[in-house]
């Protein structure tokens, strides 16, 4: 009896498990922002803007392609950013390329006289209170133009993110180490000084409309912009 228990509940378990979704380590994730001005790192880099997303996770490794459209403007640049990271614990590292049509609407072109691409290594690390990231350019177009060298155009940044009166806030300051003809520096610079704050709104039982409102002022070009924007998910 005990051993005809024992497959009966056998049976049962696997006819259980049958019926339930097939369980994966890979994550995928789909979404788009829509937003007032494209600014990135304290620089302006376009007008009202669809900004798609999509990346496939396993086990820390993420690959995740990003881009942008211009929705005002047809003066703005198309961009497509590919990213291959890897994250342990708090720390996260990878690269990443970026593609923009200003230079050349060729996206396998990789000559340095005018490619539109950068490649980035980036390493962060997430302290709780604090995200503190570094980013550098090590190759495509990113020379310094009085002397044609490679300019290795970087970038620190420390962040905080906290909930404060049913907001998501992010709080941000970004600089650049030396001299940069892309982030248009002679030497260290403040660049970003940004604080954003994002909501949901629920529209229904199984949709909701995260909105965001961010300012970002830039020092050293002694700018400030207002961005709005919300985002849409699909997964």
């Amino acid at each position: 009896m005990l051993a005809m228990s024992s497959m009966i509940n056998a049976q049962v378990q696997t006819d259980s498990l049958k019926d339930q979704p097939a369980r994966s380590d890979f994550v995928f994730h789909l979404k788009g922002d829509v937003v007032t001005n494209y600014i990135w790192r304290g620089l302006n880099l376009g007008h009202v803007s669809l900004q798609p997303e999509m990346s496939l996770s396993w086990k820390g490794l993420c690959l995740k392609a990003w881009g942008n459209t211009g929705l005002s403007d047809s003066k703005d640049s198309r961009e497509i950013d590919l990213t291959l990271s890897y994250e342990i614990g708090g720390l996260s590292f990878g690269v990443i390329d970026y593609w923009t049509d200003g230079n050349d609407n060729r996206f396998f072109y990789y000559k340095n006289d005018s490619t539109g691409h950068s490649f980035e290594g980036f390493v962060s690390y997430n302290f709780g209170p604090v995200i503190a990231s570094w980013q550098t350019y090590f190759a495509g177009a990113d020379f310094q133009e009085d002397s044609g060298k490679r300019a290795f155009s970087s970038y620190f940044e420390v962040a905080a993110p906290f909930r404060f009166v049913t907001c998501n806030w992010n709080a941000a300051m970004g600089f650049v180490p030396w001299k940069s003809d892309y982030y248009n520096t002679n030497g260290f610079r403040l660049i970003n000084v940004s604080l954003r704050a994002t909501k949901e709104i629920k529209i229904s039982q199984t949709f909701s409309l995260p909105i965001f409102g961010q300012l970002v002022a830039n020092p050293n070009e002694q700018s400030l912009y207002f961005i709005f924007g919300f985002t849409l998910k699909a997964l």
